[in-house]
């Protein structure tokens, strides 16, 4: 599976913006999709995941209740709606793609990766 991640770019803090993994040449059916991000100089984390049926999603806590994470209708793009932004959610925002059931905030658990998109929260 080749990933496309995009939808990054700068944006005050206060404002949404939305970021969009697409699935080159086939839907995301039967993979669980997690959003990762990562700054310079820190290990990457996660930020999302949904699973592989649809009917779960997962935060972390810092990014609860502000971001959310959903399939499209046609099963081969995973969104991440991102509101509130901080200065704290500047980072690279990379998706990743794996058939696990379980443990989508362990970036073990994915096999395939997409390219990051940068997004930048000014304050």
């Amino acid at each position: 599976v080749q990933l496309q991640a995009s939808g990054g770019g700068l944006v005050q803090a206060g404002g949404s913006l939305r970021l969009s993994c697409a699935a080159s040449g086939r839907s995301f059916s039967g993979y669980s999709v997690g959003w990762f991000r990562q700054v310079p100089g820190k290990e990457r984390e996660f930020v999302a995941g949904i699973s592989r049926s649809g009917g779960h999603a997962y935060y972390a806590d810092d990014v609860k209740g502000r971001f959310t994470i959903y399939r499209g209708s046609a099963r081969t793009t995973v969104y991440l709606q991102m509101n509130s932004l901080m200065s704290e959610d500047t980072a690279v925002y990379y998706c990743a793609a794996g058939v696990s059931w379980y443990g989508l905030d362990q970036p073990t658990i994915y096999g395939y990766w997409g390219q990051g998109t940068l997004v930048t929260v000014s304050s």
